[in-house]
């Protein structure tokens, strides 16, 4: 694994793996996890204090993140050298703890699997089309870090293909879904007023063909491994 020297807080693992096996996982309308309290205090300080600039708030992305690929934001390595609980955070996920807590609580293969940390930052009119995250994605953990008033309204919404809202992760402050992506984990966010910014942490662990290999917090598996 990734040289973890300096930036890893074995408390903060350890209190990570402990929170995770003691998530129970959820079946309907797929395996998912819904959990609370999911980062450390200082790394929820960091993603809050965080402001990439005006670029980085969606509004109407026509359902697709992808439409304002230039714009995103992630927790890279220049990211990680400005702010040290940020790079503790990278850190956090990128250890083999997580990984094997990962593997033994959900059942995910992250062996080959580069860490994606990415800031999201949506503002009214914000929607995403029901989509799976198939593919090069082998977890996908959605953590909500919004403060405002309205913001347990706003998690993410577990779909069916054509769209229909099945269930909604909480909106609250720290708390999250993980679900590990198949042909089943339809999941998107139904419009619905956002009376402020909503913010979101997702946590990605993609394969070896990922080739934004830039938005990754260590660079790929073959360089770091």
């Amino acid at each position: 694994m990734h040289s973890e020297a300096q930036g890893l807080d074995t408390g903060a693992v350890s209190a990570f793996t402990q929170m995770l096996a003691a998530t129970p996982a959820v079946s309907h309308p797929y395996q998912h996890w819904m959990m609370g309290e999911v980062l450390p205090q200082e790394a929820c300080s960091a993603l809050v204090a965080w402001n990439p600039g005006s670029e980085a708030l969606a509004g109407d992305v026509g359902g697709r993140r992808e439409t304002r690929n230039k714009s995103r934001v992630f927790v890279d390595k220049t990211i990680r050298a400005q702010d040290p609980r940020l790079d503790r955070l990278a850190h956090l996920f990128e250890s083999a703890q997580v990984r094997q807590g990962f593997a033994q609580y959900c059942g995910a293969q992250l062996d080959d699997a580069a860490l994606r940390l990415e800031l999201c930052l949506d503002t009214d009119g914000f929607w995403l089309e029901p989509h799976t995250d198939i593919g090069a994605k082998k977890l996908t953990l959605l953590i909500s870090l919004s403060e405002d008033d309205h913001a347990g309204e706003w998690g993410t919404d577990l779909m069916t293909p054509e769209g229909a809202s099945v269930a909604r992760a909480s909106g609250a402050f720290n708390s999250g879904v993980l679900f590990i992506p198949s042909d089943k984990t339809w999941h998107g966010f139904v419009r619905r007023p956002i009376g402020g910014t909503r913010r979101t942490l997702i946590v990605n662990y993609v394969d070896p063909s990922w080739r934004a290999v830039h938005e990754l917090a260590f660079g790929p598996v073959s360089a770091t491994h």
